[in-house]
């Protein structure tokens, strides 16, 4: 059991870190003007973090079964535990974030020149591979760097909120299974009542505004330079997003029970 806790815990890790870093490679094409081939290796990224999930979702889905025969497996506390392995790996993305940026520029480069994925990948060498340490940089975040970059506060708070609710949202439901086990089925599937708010709020207040900053630093040569310190601000608004989740969970828990309850 101690062996599955820790798969899924560092699964949790790499979906976040992996979709933390998708902005630093956003970041390196808008720098280098390339930011539809920057966003074909952001698929990449996205394909590793729900080939991680295709496997952590089960595993955590066990926990919940597991709870039903051993009553004294806290299940609450290892979904907690899960979450927060969510924000190491929202840190861990931060931190790779400066040497994700130049590692990037290489990549998308390099993409040019190969003219696909496949060739990309097979044209890598051992070499280049020992190579990438001189592109590792050491993170630089000071307060007062955030305080002018235009970026209002109520499209943060909503970033907050919007990562809480993704973060919880299936964890939410597998706690509402388990508390519900007449409608545990039910239940299970309901992480789409969570999700769909994020869901919401993200295609109305977020990705809008998220392509205006981008669009206008692909034409402002000043913009440009704050668009790294806006993307490292978002950044830390889903970090603290994770955390938010912990407050979120036995709450989103029990309106998922309840809408199952009262329609169901």
């Amino acid at each position: 059991m101690l062996t599955t806790l820790i798969t899924v815990f560092l699964l949790t890790m790499v979906i976040h870190t992996a979709e933390t870093l998708s902005y630093s490679i956003r970041y390196a094409g808008v720098k280098v003007n390339k930011l539809a081939v920057a966003l074909s290796l952001v698929g990449i990224v996205v394909l590793v973090s729900r080939t991680a999930n295709l496997i952590q979702a089960p595993m955590t889905a066990h926990f919940v079964d597991y709870a039903k025969r051993h009553t004294e497996f806290d299940l609450l506390e290892f979904l907690r535990i899960s979450l927060f392995a969510s924000s190491i790996g929202t840190i861990i993305g931060i931190a790779l974030f400066p040497s994700c940026i130049h590692l990037s520029a290489r990549v998308i480069a390099r993409l040019e020149v190969t003219g696909s994925i496949p060739k990309l990948i097979s044209s890598v060498t051992v070499q280049q591979l020992k190579n990438t340490t001189k592109y590792i940089r050491k993170p630089k975040f000071r307060i007062s760097e955030f305080r002018y970059l235009g970026v209002s506060k109520r499209f943060l708070f909503i970033n907050i909120v919007v990562t809480a609710f993704y973060s919880v949202g299936v964890l939410a439901s597998l706690y509402a299974a388990h508390l519900l086990p007449d409608h545990a089925t039910t239940a299970s599937q309901a992480s789409g009542l969570i999700n769909g708010v994020a869901t919401i709020l993200l295609t109305i207040f977020i990705d809008p505004q998220l392509g205006l900053i981008t669009d206008k630093a692909l034409h402002d040569e000043k913009r440009r330079d704050q668009l790294g310190k806006i993307y490292a601000l978002l950044m830390t608004t889903r970090f603290l997003g994770t955390l938010l989740a912990q407050v979120f969970l036995v709450p989103s828990a029990l309106f998922i029970g309840w809408i199952v309850k009262l329609f169901f």
